[in-house]
């Protein structure tokens, strides 16, 4: 923890709320200190020198939240919402869209939604031209079926024009997104991926391509998304536990991401993973026009999710801040370190009756959830919203209450 001198005093000062900080080791109650936008001290005892204090007493305090996977190009896109929602309902500073724009339409969302939105913004883009282009309620079109659609030139001018906004290549693999093009598409997006050298995101859906012939394909610092799918092709082999082929990737550095959505988050294949020691490396909602209606909602239920599965919460805070951060190359993010972004959540964690439900059917009793309290964008008070999906927050029929 660090304490520079504070001769002016600080302008904001967070105090005794539990700061969990992974990337600096930070577990404890303690307070924050901000001045000029950035985090000026962590340590005990600021209080007095803030010219404003906030006591988060019994609160969480965290870095500031980032989905590394999400759809907000919204209203240019059918599957994609509005990310200041989003933002406020979840509590989050940063949102990374997960390909719903392509070369041929990023300008639109880099100039229409990206730069009127007082968040963070970042994408990868969809090495598909038109970007997911077919997909609402009723309407599923695959936009990676044939070779044509698939320009890599174009996709690798557009991230070159737009390396401050675009941090990697994104794909969508599986069943009738790819068609009879199949690992052809994967082809495709790693040759992106390697041209600009950043890193590639693909979905895994249904098969063909398999599960593990997918995963053998990515390099060290590429993304599995949907990680812990439901079947047909999950990451359980046919004895039921995690295939050879996935534990092979993480060895060499591949990473996997929860990206809970409508169809990607099961609880059996999550609770063999949990069981067998394979934790995902990061967390996010994949919210989207459908996902947002349930049963992922957003990144705030998808982690409280996480929680009830027995993952702990300072690797469900660091799964879904820091490691984020540093898997879209921006490690100025994700962390409370001096100097970094003041962006900052504030959460309480409430006991809770409320009955989680995965993306096909099945549900389990949770204990817990995560509540938004409060957000800071470089140091600056936003906005949250009440989340009445979870209400009423009660276990035993007594009132919620906070853990501390």
């Amino acid at each position: 923890m660090s304490q520079p001198a504070a001769a002016q005093g600080y302008d904001l000062v967070l105090t005794g709320g539990r700061v969990l900080d992974e990337r600096n080791g930070i577990d404890a109650v303690t307070d924050v200190a901000i001045s000029g936008g950035k985090i000026a001290a962590v340590g005990a005892s600021l209080a007095a020198a803030g010219r404003v204090v906030e006591d988060v007493g019994g609160a969480i305090v965290a870095p500031g939240l980032i989905d590394i996977h999400t759809h907000v190009y919204h209203k240019a896109t059918s599957l994609s919402v509005d990310p200041g929602f989003i933002a406020r309902r979840s509590a989050l500073t940063t949102m990374v869209d997960a390909g719903s724009a392509g070369a041929g339409n990023f300008d639109g969302f880099r100039d229409y939604v990206m730069q009127h939105s007082p968040y963070r913004i970042f994408a990868f883009l969809n090495v598909s031209f038109p970007g997911i282009f077919g997909f609402d309620k009723g309407v599923s079109l695959g936009e990676a079926r044939l070779r044509e659609m698939l320009p890599v030139d174009r996709c690798v001018a557009k991230i070159e024009a737009n390396r401050d906004r675009i941090v990697g290549v994104k794909v969508r693999i599986g069943g009738p997104v790819t068609g009879d093009l199949g690992l052809g598409a994967l082809e495709a997006a790693l040759e992106a991926a390697n041209a600009v050298d950043l890193p590639l995101m693909t979905h895994i859906g249904t098969a063909p391509p398999s599960y593990a012939d997918v995963v053998s394909m990515l390099r060290p610092g590429d993304i599995l998304t949907h990680c812990f799918r439901p079947e047909p092709n999950s990451a359980l082999g046919a004895d039921r536990r995690i295939m050879k082929e996935v534990r092979a990737a993480r060895e060499r550095g591949v990473l996997f991401d929860i990206a809970h959505g409508m169809g990607a988050f099961g609880y059996e294949t999550t609770e063999q993973a949990l069981s067998e020691g394979f934790q995902p490396d990061l967390i996010s909602s994949d919210v989207h026009v459908i996902a947002v209606e349930g049963p992922g909602y957003d990144l705030l239920h998808t982690m409280s999710k996480l929680l009830n599965c027995g993952l702990s919460l300072p690797d469900v805070v660091g799964m879904s801040a820091n490691r984020p951060a540093l898997a879209m190359r921006h490690p100025e993010l994700g962390h409370l370190g001096v100097g970094a972004p003041a962006d900052i959540t504030v959460l309480r964690q409430v006991d809770s009756d409320y009955v989680f439900e995965d993306v096909v059917g099945t549900t389990r009793q949770g204990s817990t959830l995560l509540q938004p309290v409060a957000v800071y964008l470089d140091g600056r008070a936003m906005e949250v919203s009440r989340r009445p999906f979870e209400e009423p927050f009660v276990l035993s029929g007594h009132a919620s209450h906070d853990h501390r």
